[in-house]
């Protein structure tokens, strides 16, 4: 029986198992672990506790983790914690021998900063162990990943630049609220900005550059340019890369409102000292802001996200657009949540099941753009996240 573990019950949780319901042929065994086993539950309910088991775990603690997945025996870990805890999760897979995916790159907890090189540092680990890590295989990183794969395989001798575009265009109703983690989400968007270019990383101050783009079924909408961890697999992966970006859009009323939060403090991430309590802001804010996961019922709108690619092919320079289109509606009516847990899922359980059927099955810790992109893309289609590609004037 082919058994997977998923660690997490978030909005991203919530649509790994229902996609992981979809293909039962794959995924026959399904466990759903969190440290709040009533968000466990709930999703248990609504999907038949005939269908999916439930456990609680605490992911920090990586004892806690090694005797679950040994309770368990899973052939798979989905993580889909937070990223504060793909280690503890990583070094429980190391120690059982268990394959492990995620689809967010580490981060520490008391740093604003997130990179690979930890869990880069488990390749040689994992290969001894005879077992594989598949790193960020979400949507951003994780699709947008393939589809640079996909152009390069198909499209170009070589790529020159990339710029990745991320649009939600949803609309919650709620003055103000984030569509996933909001602790990650905001430290994510008040960092300073960073991009590569010939060799070297420029960084900006945060939302210093502003593009006006125009997202297929969606229009123009301001995008502004972030540092986002997938550029940092990128780098080593794409042949001939001179420059690589990513934007993403923000309306002014969400900027407005995390500017004033952060001028008063609300988005530090160190403790202080609140009434005799120990609190740090950021995570006391969390609690006040409407739960990403409750977001699905209320969203209406689209989201687009996409890669745009210049190259050679041919010695003849060319530009290609490649994106999916996503109905926050239309994600809610098939898995209770909305269109940014929906593509982050998704490209989970994609990169899940290849694993799982061992197609993408290897042995080490890997980026999605060091493998073949032609089976994620077929199963992208048949999954829920169908894209295009068009040709754009230089």
């Amino acid at each position: 029986m082919k058994s997977v573990l998923i660690i997490g019950a978030g909005g991203v949780g919530r649509v790994v198992v229902y996609k992981c319901l979809e293909n039962r042929d794959t995924f026959q065994n399904i466990t759903l672990a969190s440290r709040t086993l009533d968000k466990c539950k709930q999703i248990q309910n609504e999907v038949g506790k005939e269908n999916l088991n439930i456990a609680k775990v605490d992911a920090d603690n990586t004892q806690e983790l090694i005797d679950l997945i040994n309770q368990i025996k899973p052939d798979l870990v989905i993580n889909v914690a937070l990223p504060y805890q793909d280690l503890s999760i990583m070094e429980a897979c190391l120690q059982t021998r268990t394959h492990y995916l995620d689809t967010a790159n580490y981060e520490h907890p008391d740093s604003a900063k997130f990179e690979y090189k930890e869990q880069w540092a488990f390749d040689q680990k994992y290969k001894d162990a005879n077992i594989m890590a598949l790193l960020g295989s979400g949507f951003d990183p994780g699709v947008t990943n393939v589809f640079c794969a996909y152009l390069q395989k198909h499209y170009f001798d070589e790529i020159e630049e990339i710029d990745i575009f991320d649009c939600n265009d949803g609309d919650h109703g709620y003055a103000f609220a984030t569509n996933f983690n909001p602790e990650i989400n905001l430290r994510e968007v008040s960092a300073n900005g960073r991009y590569w270019q010939d060799g070297k990383w420029i960084e900006t101050k945060p939302m210093e550059i502003c593009i006006n783009w125009d997202y297929p079924q969606i229009g123009k909408r301001k995008s502004y340019l972030l540092y986002h961890e997938e550029l940092e697999s990128l780098i080593k992966h794409i042949k001939g890369l001179r420059r690589i970006r990513f934007f993403m859009t923000f309306s002014d009323n969400y900027l407005t409102h995390m500017r004033c939060l952060e001028n008063v403090g609300m988005l530090g991430i160190k403790e202080i000292e609140h009434n005799g309590c120990k609190i740090v802001p950021i995570q006391f804010l969390k609690t006040l802001l409407p739960d990403p996961a409750t977001l699905g019922k209320r969203t209406k709108g689209k989201t687009n996200i996409g890669v745009v690619a210049k190259g050679k092919k041919d010695s003849k320079e060319k530009r290609l657009y490649i994106y999916n289109v996503s109905d926050h509606e239309k994600c809610y009516k098939e898995t209770l949540s909305q269109a940014v847990s929906y593509t982050t899922g998704v490209g989970a359980v994609v990169g899940a099941k290849l694993m799982m059927q061992n197609i993408w099955l290897k042995r080490g810790v890997y980026n999605l753009e060091e493998l073949d992109p032609d089976p994620f893309m077929k199963e992208l289609n048949l999954c829920g996240l169908p894209w295009e590609i068009k040709e754009l004037l230089n």
